[in-house]
């Protein structure tokens, strides 16, 4: 009876404290250990900008950004010495945002 009680109680011990320590559990040992994403190139906006299809000036004007949005950098096409445009991204949430909403676009700097 002694020895049943000991072993379940030895198990229950082990079950209740040992998943804290495991990859899934609950105790992280060290940031280092987290695969962050490579680092993008992010811009924030510091006047209106317009969001362009294309990179040019007379190209469809997809919408006006406002101060403060923050887009991520995907390429910059240099057109010639002064004028130069950059691929952006917005910032999206996949699972809440309307699927038809335009997440890419041309900017010029």
């Amino acid at each position: 009876m002694i020895n049943n009680v000991l072993k379940n109680f030895c198990l229950i011990t082990f079950a209740l404290i040992a998943p804290i320590t495991l990859p899934a559990g609950g105790i992280q040992k060290t940031l280092s250990q987290n695969k962050f994403p490579p680092n993008r190139n992010e811009i924030i906006l510091s006047s209106n900008t317009s969001l362009y299809s294309s990179p040019e000036i007379y190209a469809k004007e997809l919408f006006v950004l406002d101060v403060g949005t923050t887009l991520s950098i995907l390429r910059n096409w240099k057109v010639n010495k002064t004028e130069t445009w950059v691929r952006v991204e917005l910032p999206s949430n996949k699972f809440l945002d309307d699927p038809n909403k335009i997440l890419k676009g041309w900017i010029k700097i």
